[in-house]
């Protein structure tokens, strides 16, 4: 498989991903940017490539960033900011409890290994 076929194979999963977490009709999608009922499905089917402009109205639509959407390791982008952004409006102590938790969990996450 060439890189190219790597690269189609990931937009169309994480086109697919991003839009069913948002629970939005590829046909909505596609009105919604501008384009034919059936573009989101041909991105998804790797029937077609969207071009750099109509990629960034995927990631306008999507509320994420190009960045967010190549960052694969990251799952739902749009919680995890939303998390950050309540994390900053939390005092020290509030954060200090915040990171023992996420360590329990850690701890937690490795022992199920």
């Amino acid at each position: 498989m060439t890189a190219f076929n790597n690269y189609e194979d990931f937009i169309a999963a994480r086109v697919q991903q991003l839009r069913s977490q948002k629970n939005i009709s590829a046909r909505k999608m596609s009105l919604s940017i501008g384009q034919n009922e059936g573009y989101i499905t041909q991105i998804e089917n790797k029937q077609n490539l969207p071009s750099m402009e109509g990629f960034l109205y995927i990631c306008r639509y999507l509320e994420i960033t190009p960045e967010e959407f190549f960052a694969s390791d990251n799952q739902n982008p749009e919680m995890l900011r939303k998390m950050v952004e309540d994390i900053k409006t939390l005092t020290p102590g509030q954060i200090d409890s915040l990171n023992k938790t996420i360590s329990e969990f850690k701890i937690a996450n490795s022992l199920k290994k």
